[in-house]
């Protein structure tokens, strides 16, 4: 399937000059969204994952129903101030702004081998901070899964150290 069919790009949001890609497009077709999670299912098929961490907040579309058809618990990442439990936080910048990360300090136990999946790897500070987080935690990652990958971005070079794979590049 020919997923970029299904995501629209939104000129100059959310500042002049960002082509905003948008999945919502995608998520509201049934059949392209289950055909997306089938496919990162086996674009990971290879790694053994005890848990899906996916950051706010399409980590969560992502992550949630991605773990679900592997067959493992999912991690929710989230913006400070979000979690009612213990948690640990870290700031980084965005592709166009700045924010803070935070995961509940019994998310995950220590060498359990994590899966960081979100819909799109951009400049890479999100998902450098959310394994920042899992690392801290003791975790394992394993790899990162994105439907979408920037690649004039560059967020690769920020995850030298993490396998990265995605469905769709731009």
């Amino acid at each position: 399937m020919d997923f970029k069919e299904y995501i629209r790009v939104i000129p100059d949001f959310p500042q002049p000059g960002i082509r905003f890609k948008d999945i919502t497009t995608l998520l509201k077709d049934g059949k392209a969204y289950q055909a997306a999670i089938d496919s990162l299912k086996e674009l990971v098929a290879d790694l053994k994952i005890d848990v899906v961490a996916g950051p706010e907040a399409r980590g969560f579309v992502i992550g949630a129903p991605l773990a679900l058809a592997l067959g493992v618990g999912f991690v929710p990442i989230r913006k400070s101030g979000k979690l009612p439990g213990e948690t640990i936080e870290a700031s980084y910048d965005l592709e166009y702004g700045k924010d803070k990360l935070a995961v509940h300090k019994d998310a995950i136990a220590p060498g359990q081998r994590v899966l960081i999946a979100d819909d799109l790897l951009a400049t890479g500070g999100t998902i450098a901070t959310a394994s920042q987080l899992v690392r801290q935690l003791g975790g394992e990652i394993v790899g990162a899964a994105f439907l979408i990958e920037l690649g004039y971005l560059d967020g690769r070079a920020k995850l030298t150290d993490i396998e990265t794979r995605s469905l769709v590049q731009y």
